[in-house]
């Protein structure tokens, strides 16, 4: 099922009939009046108010506060388009579990597939980290994000090699059909009635614990975690991450079992796994974890996928400190596996992840294979090496830096040029499509006031008067683009406006006209 329905808060009723409302998919591709005053002209992109999926009054008053703050009418239109969207669109149900009336669940599409990530609902979700407190009451932002946190634990305690999934049965949301992977070939098994898709991907298991540390930083709120399934579901993640350090080769040269494969019939070899799923070969002895596929669900060339390593070893550690707090009796033990598996794996990074690169020297590797082999290259999606700052991670500060001077210019085989946008992109939408996504991670992982104005400057100019966040655009073609309904760029998009508030109020008092 495809397209924009509301559901009640606590059960799968609508508010208002769907034909009453948009289909948000349709909506977002279209121009809609007021036009914001500018010389872009930019579209309001709003539904009507009946038709957001979950009302914050905090949200509300953050718009309306940032109209004096952003000087530029084309950019505040951009912001409060954008910011909002998760909140008005994607909170496609929120409930409670059948077995629990306590157990809060939230169910976030990214746009227009009815299915939910791990990675993708953790970042809807972070967009709203400036809203975020200690609030018990069902309609605030604190309830969305237990509800979610809730709901992946579910989801990693049935299936924790997967990345996407099905609507809860409590939701009565029918399941998403996938053609995709209808014939995948994929071990561990899962049912299609909990799975959407099936990718293994180190960062969905990162995104668990990123939600996690983010809501207890956030509010303080320990209990929480003592109930329900977290625990359960963190000691899955970690029986996850020591399968995934199994090499292809055992000491003797016998192929060894691998924990997950994949396979699926496709015209695109992003999209299976070399070696009948296995995977390109990886080496032993790295201490690093393997990743089947990258957060852009596209396969890896080699399983040692240093951003996903990055992101996995910098919330490990927060989550740690939480674990460590609670009375559960594997509480402890499992803190200490969590804190020594994120120092190692740091170690690890900085050990073997690394590369000497004729022009730029020390860089940071996107993919390593333990064998001496390495991917040079970036990608838009997140976790990046570009986003490494951004996700925490204590980076060499020149080998980033020289990584970055990489990542941003033409040595880099994915970094798009043109006089639309020049960004990141990736071989998910290939060649000549840029990722507004990366130049709003450029903003948040820079102090140079130049670097940010430019990025701005080409993030309003990109959307084809459309005003939202795009996955992908041309960057020789402003009217090529790719996704215009995908929320958790355009949440980005806003949570790096009121980063920039805080970092460079002038920057927002810059007219882009």
């Amino acid at each position: 099922m495809r397209g924009f329905h509301l559901f009640a808060l606590s059960s799968s009723v609508p508010l208002l009939a769907s034909a009453q409302c948009p289909d948000y998919l349709d909506y977002a591709g279209e121009v809609h009046e007021p036009l914001s005053p500018g010389k872009y002209k930019l579209s309001y992109q709003r539904p009507p108010i009946e038709c957001r999926t979950f009302k914050s009054q905090d949200l509300e008053d953050t718009i309306t506060r940032m109209e004096s703050v952003i000087k530029d009418p084309d950019l505040y239109r951009l912001f409060s388009n954008a910011y909002p969207n998760t909140l008005d669109t994607a909170i496609k149900w929120k409930g409670y579990a059948a077995d629990n009336a306590e157990e809060e669940l939230t169910f976030i599409i990214t746009g227009d597939i009815n299915a939910m990530w791990l990675r993708d609902s953790s970042n809807q979700m972070q967009s709203y980290l400036p809203l975020l407190d200690a609030n018990s009451e069902p309609n605030s932002i604190a309830s969305l994000y237990r509800g979610v946190i809730n709901l992946q634990a579910r989801y990693l305690l049935t299936s924790p090699y997967c990345n996407s999934f099905q609507p809860p049965a409590e939701s009565n949301i029918p399941i998403a059909e996938n053609p995709s992977a209808s014939e995948d070939n994929v071990f561990p098994v899962y049912s299609n009635a909990s799975v959407f898709e099936c990718k293994y991907e180190l960062d969905s298991l990162a995104a668990f614990l990123e939600v996690s540390a983010n809501y207890y930083d956030a509010t303080g709120d320990l209990d929480f975690f003592g109930k329900f399934k977290w625990v359960q579901a963190v000691e899955a993640i970690l029986q996850v991450a020591l399968d995934m350090m199994t090499p292809t080769y055992g000491d003797d040269g016998a192929v060894l079992k691998s924990p997950y494969t994949f396979s699926r019939l496709t015209r695109r070899a992003t999209e299976t796994l070399a070696n009948d799923g296995l995977g390109n070969p990886t080496g032993n002895g790295t201490g690093l974890i393997r990743s089947a596929f990258r957060p852009s669900d596209d396969s890896t060339i080699f399983q040692l996928y240093i951003p996903a390593n990055m992101m996995f070893s910098t919330y490990l550690a927060s989550t740690a400190k939480i674990m460590g707090k609670l009375n559960a009796p594997n509480a402890a033990s499992l803190a200490s596996r969590m804190k020594s598996l994120s120092e190692s794996l740091q170690d690890a990074i900085e050990a073997y992840g690394t590369f000497t690169h004729p022009t730029y020297g020390k860089i940071y590797a996107f993919e390593v294979d333990g064998f001496g082999g390495a991917t040079i290259m970036d990608d838009a999606n997140i976790p990046s090496l570009l986003s490494a700052p951004f996700l925490g991670y204590p980076v060499d500060r020149q080998t980033y830096k020289n990584t970055r001077a990489l990542i941003l210019g033409a040595s880099n085989p994915y970094f798009m040029r043109g006089p639309v946008i020049n960004a990141v992109g990736g071989p998910h939408q290939g060649p000549g499509m840029a990722w507004p996504m990366a130049s709003i991670v450029r903003i948040l992982t820079t102090d140079n006031d130049d670097e940010i104005k430019v990025q701005l400057g080409e993030l309003l100019s990109s959307t084809a008067g459309l005003g939202l966040i795009h996955e992908s655009v041309d960057s020789f073609n402003v009217t090529h683009w790719t996704r215009q309904w995908f929320s958790w760029a355009n949440g980005l998009f806003g949570q790096m406006v009121l980063d920039l508030e805080e970092r460079k109020p002038g920057i927002l008092e810059t007219s882009f006209q």
